[in-house]
């Protein structure tokens, strides 16, 4: 009995340890490509492929800018969703960008470097497998400002971009965003009180694309009004917008704990809704 008990433990060891092989085995390395340089500095695309992929094919991806006010920050802000992605088949990219404590730049040449990615992505996206109409921006905090300004702003580019190439993009998936860079929102002083030009809450009109907001309510870095505010001019355009609030949440909660299941669970189903995705979420099993 006692050989079979420790046989069975033996057994349940093992097949514990093959399923986190196996849930390790999901996980995909990204490939680096160099999208821009200015002088000595070389930004990149941290790209990661679906599991199985088929270079012939078209696929769906998502742009990620990571947050830190435009100051710092890291690629690997959204590894976990971009690998999520990958497992349901998009090709989720994270890009990095010029910073001020890295560069001694401002927001306004981290604009221009998100724009440049995105028009990087779409003039190579027979290289990198991608289909250009089913581009979307995403970001969280100064990331989701990048991505929404895309969305919303025409001006801010660099010199050296072929403005042929759109840098709008598809859909916007926003993470507690900076909408706002007035003296009510964030980053007034980073902008030199430039509002009109880099605010997205200024310059919202017909046409921008359908977006996915997650905010919490008790955010005291990016203002709840401002993502009220913002709710409500896309609905006077009428452009999509799909705002989840999250009661008595602070800034980046969507990374920790239950919020970060659930929200990626809904970016999903936003996804779906624009047939960049098909068939059932399948988060809860991707994370177990």
């Amino acid at each position: 009995m006692r050989l079979f008990l420790s046989l069975f433990v033996v057994s349940i060891s093992m097949l514990s340890t093959s399923l986190k092989a196996q849930k390790r085995s999901e996980r995909v390395q990204p490939e680096i490509i160099t999208y821009k340089k200015i002088d000595t500095i070389s930004l990149r695309l941290y790209v990661y492929k679906p599991k199985v992929f088929v270079t012939a094919k078209q696929y769906p991806c998502v742009v990620f800018f990571h947050g830190g006010g435009w100051n710092g920050g890291s690629y690997k802000a959204f590894e976990r969703q971009s690998q999520y992605l990958a497992s349901r088949g998009i090709i989720a990219i994270s890009a990095t960008y010029r910073l001020k404590k890295k560069h001694g730049t401002s927001p306004f040449e981290a604009v221009k470097d998100a724009k440049s990615a995105i028009r990087y992505i779409r003039e190579n996206a027979k290289e990198l497998s991608i289909d250009p109409n089913k581009l979307a921006a995403g970001g969280g905090s100064a990331g989701g400002h990048l991505a929404a300004v895309c969305g919303t702003i025409a001006g801010i580019n660099e010199a050296t971009d072929n403005m042929t190439i759109s840098a709008v993009p598809t859909a916007l998936i926003l993470f507690n965003p900076v909408y706002d860079n007035s003296k009510n929102g964030y980053g007034y002083r980073a902008i030199s009180g430039r509002v009109n030009e880099i605010s997205p809450l200024h310059n919202i009109r017909e046409g921008v694309p359908p977006t996915l907001v997650f905010f919490g309510t008790e955010d005291h870095t990016t203002p709840l009004e401002s993502s009220i505010a913002f709710e409500e001019k896309m609905i006077d355009v009428g452009s999509r917008i799909d705002l989840h609030l999250y009661e008595g949440q602070q800034h980046s909660f969507f990374n920790r704990g239950t919020f970060f299941n659930d929200t990626v669970s809904k970016m999903d189903d936003f996804l779906v809704s624009l047939d960049f995705l098909e068939g059932k979420e399948t988060v809860e099993v991707f994370f177990k």
